[in-house]
C-alpha cells in the first residue's frame, strides 16, 4: 500500500479542481482522529473525509455522510468557530511531501478578512491534522504531540508549524541530473531502496517501478551503476516527474488473484502478467474508497471467522497426525502374510524337529528358496506354528480395521480442508452462517441449545455472466456446491472443479447451446480462483457435463465422483462483477 507523495499530488489536483473557491458548509468529527468537511462550490456539494488514524491515514471524496457525536470534540468546535463558513482559497502540496495545505479566508470577530491554514499530514503513524494561523502559529491539532512524545517537533497551541525533516531528502520535482547522479553514486543501498530513501514522496513500490522502467536490477547497489545507466535512470525518473507536474495520473489498483494488494496514481508495469491484474479508476478518491473498503471487508471477515478457522485448523492438525499414525501402523501389517507362510511351513516340515531348536531351515515352496523360520525352543512344532498363525490373524484383523479407519480419516481431512477453503472464499458475514451450520451438523462445533432459533440463511452462490452471455454459478461452501450441482444445473450444463484439491463447484448454464472456447477458459479461471490453489500461477481444472457427476453415497455435502472428464490449465482469476 503506497499512500505516497504521488497519490497526494493526484488528490491535490482533484481537490483544487473541485474545492478551490468553494465555501465550507459543515464540519463534523465522526471519530477522534477523523474529520468530514461538506463543501459547496458552484451548486455542487462535496464531502471530503480526512483521517489521521495511525493505522489507516486517508483523505478522499466520499458520498457517505458519517454522523458525528452529539457533543462535538474541542478540535471540531475550534474549526467551526474559525472556518465554519470560510472560503477555500488555495490547496497545495509542498514539493512531493505527504502533506496537503488548505488555506481558508474568513471574517474574524471584528469583521476583518483573515486567513487560516489547515495542514494535513499523511505520514503513517505520525499522521496529524494541524490548524494554524496565516503566519504558521499552531492554534491546535487533532493530535497533541509534546516534547516527551517527540524530540523532533511539538504540536501544541502557540508553537510554530514546520514540516519535520528526520531524514535529509531531495525534492524529486526539482532535482537536476548532476545532483541526481551525485546522490546515486554516494548511496550503497540497493537501487530501488536508494530511490525512496533519498527522494521525498517516493514509496518502495515506485522505487521498484522506476528500476523496472529503466530495465535495471533494483537489487544492485546504486553506487555500482555505470555512468550510462545512471543517465538513463535519471531520464526515466524525469519523465515520471513530468507526468506528476503535468497532472497525468492513472489511478489503478493491482489485484493478485482478485484480491487488492497495491495501488498507485501511476501505472505499475512491474506487476504485469501472471496472477496480477490492473483495475483502472477515473479518480483517486474512487480508488481509495474501493481499495480500503475491500481491504477492510477482507480484514473484518478474517476477524469474524477467526474462531471457526482456529477450530478447523485444530481439527485438521489432529486428523493429519492420526492419519500419519494410521498409515504407519498399516505399513506394519504388510508383513502379515509372512507369518501365515511360517505356520504352514512349520506344519509341513515340523516332523524333522526333535525339540529345543531356535530356528527351522527349510525350502519355501512358494518361492523355491531356502528360508529361516524363528522358533521358540520352549514350544512344540505345533505350538510354534499356531503362534505364527495367531500373529498373522492379529495383523490381518488390524489391517482390516485400519483400512476402514484410514479411509474415514482421509474423508474427514478432505471434508475439513473443503471447509477451510470455504472460509478463505467467504467475503460476507452471511457466508459464515452456512459454514458454521455444517460444522455443527457434523459434530465439529457444539450444537445450539434445543429450541433456539436457527439463523436465517441469506448467503447465495456467486452468479456471474460470461463475456459471451452465459450464466455462471459458483458455490461458496459445501452446501452451496451441492445446490449448484444438483439443483441449479441440468444434465447438459457444464461442471468445473479444480483437480485433486478442495474448491468450489462451478456451473455454466448451457441453455442447450454449444459453449465457445472463451467460456471454458473463463469458467476454468473462476474454478481455479475459488479453490485451494488460488495463490498458484496455474491450476489444473477438470470439467465435464453435469450428467456425468454423481453424488458420493453417504458422503459429506458437495462431495462427488466422475469417471470421464476433460482437463484444462487456468490462471486463477475472476474479473466479473456479481449479478
Amino acid at each position: 500500500m503506497a499512500f505516497d507523495g504521488i497519490v497526494i499530488a493526484n488528490l491535490v489536483r482533484d481537490m483544487k479542481a473541485a474545492l478551490e473557491g468553494g465555501k465550507v458548509a459543515k464540519i463534523a468529527q465522526p471519530e477522534k482522529d477523523e474529520l468530514l468537511f461538506t463543501i459547496k462550490n458552484q451548486k455542487e456539494t462535496h464531502r471530503l473525509l480526512i483521517s489521521a488514524s495511525a493505522s489507516l491515514p486517508l483523505i478522499y471524496f466520499t458520498d457517505t455522510n458519517k454522523q458525528g457525536p452529539m457533543t462535538a470534540p474541542n478540535f471540531c468546535m475550534l474549526l467551526r468557530k474559525h472556518i465554519g463558513n470560510a472560503r477555500i482559497i488555495t490547496i497545495s502540496q509542498p514539493g512531493l511531501e505527504r502533506v496537503i495545505e488548505m488555506e481558508f479566508e474568513h471574517l474574524d470577530e471584528l469583521g476583518d478578512l483573515c486567513r487560516k491554514r489547515l495542514m494535513i499530514e499523511m505520514m503513517g503513524k505520525h499522521s496529524n491534522i494541524i490548524f494554524c494561523k496565516e503566519d504558521g502559529t499552531i492554534l491546535d491539532g487533532i493530535k497533541h504531540v509534546s516534547v516527551q512524545m517527540s524530540s523532533v517537533r511539538e504540536v501544541l497551541p502557540g508553537r510554530q508549524y514546520f514540516i519535520p525533516q528526520t531524514v535529509e531528502k531531495e525534492n524529486p520535482l526539482a532535482v537536476q541530473e548532476d545532483r541526481f547522479i551525485e546522490i546515486m553514486k554516494g548511496t550503497p543501498a540497493p537501487l530501488q531502496k536508494a530511490l525512496y530513501q533519498k527522494f521525498t514522496g517516493i514509496s518502495p513500490v515506485i522505487g521498484t517501478e522506476l528500476a523496472h522502467l529503466a530495465s535495471i536490477d533494483g537489487d544492485i547497489p546504486a553506487n555500482e551503476l555505470s555512468e550510462l545507466e545512471l543517465i538513463h535512470l535519471y531520464h526515466t525518473f524525469a519523465l515520471m516527474m513530468d507526468d506528476i507536474k503535468g497532472g497525468r495520473f492513472c489511478p489503478n489498483i493491482i489485484c493478485q488473484n482478485g484480491e487488492p494488494v497495491e495501488f498507485s496514481s501511476l501505472p505499475l508495469t512491474c506487476f504485469d502478467g501472471g496472477a496480477f491484474t490492473s483495475m483502472p479508476y477515473s479518480s483517486v478518491s474512487e480508488l481509495l474508497d474501493d481499495y480500503y473498503s475491500s481491504r477492510n471487508t477482507i480484514t473484518r471477515i478474517k476477524q469474524k471467522s477467526s474462531d471457526l478457522r482456529k477450530i478447523v485448523q485444530t481439527l485438521l492438525e489432529r486428523s493429519y497426525k492420526k492419519y500419519d499414525l494410521q498409515l504407519k501402523q498399516l505399513k506394519d501389517t504388510e508383513k502379515r502374510d509372512k507369518y501365515k507362510v511360517y505356520g504352514e511351513l512349520i506344519n509341513t516340515y515340523g516332523y524333522e524337529l526333535s525339540g529345543g531348536e531356535k530356528e527351522l531351515r527349510c525350502l519355501n515352496y512358494y518361492t523355491n528358496e531356502e528360508i529361516k523360520i524363528p522358533l521358540d525352543p520352549q514350544l512344540s512344532p505345533k505350538e510354534n506354528a499356531q503362534k505364527h498363525f495367531d500373529k498373522y490373524n492379529k495383523l490381518k484383523r488390524t489391517f482390516e480395521a485400519l483400512t476402514d479407519q484410514t479411509r474415514e480419516t482421509k474423508q474427514e481431512i478432505d471434508h475439513l480442508e473443503s471447509i477451510s477453503t470455504a472460509l478463505d472464499i467467504a467475503l460476507k458475514e452471511d457466508d459464515l452462517v452456512q459454514i458454521k451450520e455444517e460444522l455443527m451438523e457434523y459434530g465439529y462445533v457444539k450444537k445450539r441449545p434445543y429450541g433456539s432459533k436457527r439463523p436465517k440463511i441469506t448467503s447465495r452462490p456467486y452468479h456471474y455472466i460470461s463475456t459471451d452471455g452465459f450464466h455462471i454459478y459458483v458455490g461458496k461452501n459445501n452446501y452451496q456446491n451441492e445446490e449448484v450441482t444438483f439443483k441449479l444445473a441440468s444434465g447438459n450444463d457444464w461442471w468445473f472443479h479444480a483437480k485433486g484439491i478442495p474448491g468450489s463447484h462451478v456451473i455454466v448454464k448451457s441453455e442447450g447451446k454449444e459453449l465457445p472456447d472463451r467460456v471454458f477458459e473463463e469458467a476454468g479461471a473462476i474454478a481455479a480462483y475459488y479453490s485451494k490453489g488460488r495463490s498458484n500461477d496455474k491450476v489444473e481444472i477438470d470439467y465435464v457435463q453435469r450428467k456425468s457427476v454423481k453424488k458420493v453415497t453417504g458422503g459429506a455435502p458437495g462431495f462427488v465422483i466422475y469417471h470421464t472428464n476433460y482437463s484444462l490449465v487456468a490462471s486463477p482469476s475472476c474479473n466479473f462483477k456479481e449479478v
